[in-house]
């Protein structure tokens, strides 16, 4: 269970990283939308778990890998925007988040 200080870290690390992800999309994936649904961070605050649904998606799993030799990039520019909130800028895990897929396929089923 999630204590309150984690959620609040959590919170604030995904207003950060989509943000980050929203300026640079236009160089990693142009066209693309990347949007931070889910962020989780581990009970030591060293771990992030980052929750991706990019849209319009043809290959998520290229996509994802692209992001993540990135990541580096994004951890810079997240430790330059929440150096003064947090001691310790938390390693960053990157995850395909395929809930709307799922919602999608459930949608089709129900009406077909």
């Amino acid at each position: 269970m999630e204590t309150t200080r984690q959620k609040k870290v959590s919170r604030l690390l995904q207003r950060e990283l989509a943000e980050i992800f929203r300026i640079m999309s236009g160089e990693l994936l142009p066209g693309k939308m990347i949007t931070v649904t889910v962020v989780r961070v581990s009970a030591d605050f060293s771990i992030a778990r980052v929750y991706l649904s990019i849209f319009p998606s043809d290959d998520m799993e290229s996509e994802l890998s692209l992001l993540r030799d990135n990541v580096g990039r994004v951890r810079y520019g997240l430790g330059t925007r929440v150096s003064s909130q947090l001691k310790k800028i938390p390693e960053l895990s990157l995850f395909a988040d395929d809930s709307l897929d799922y919602i999608d396929n459930i949608d089709n089923l129900l009406h077909d």
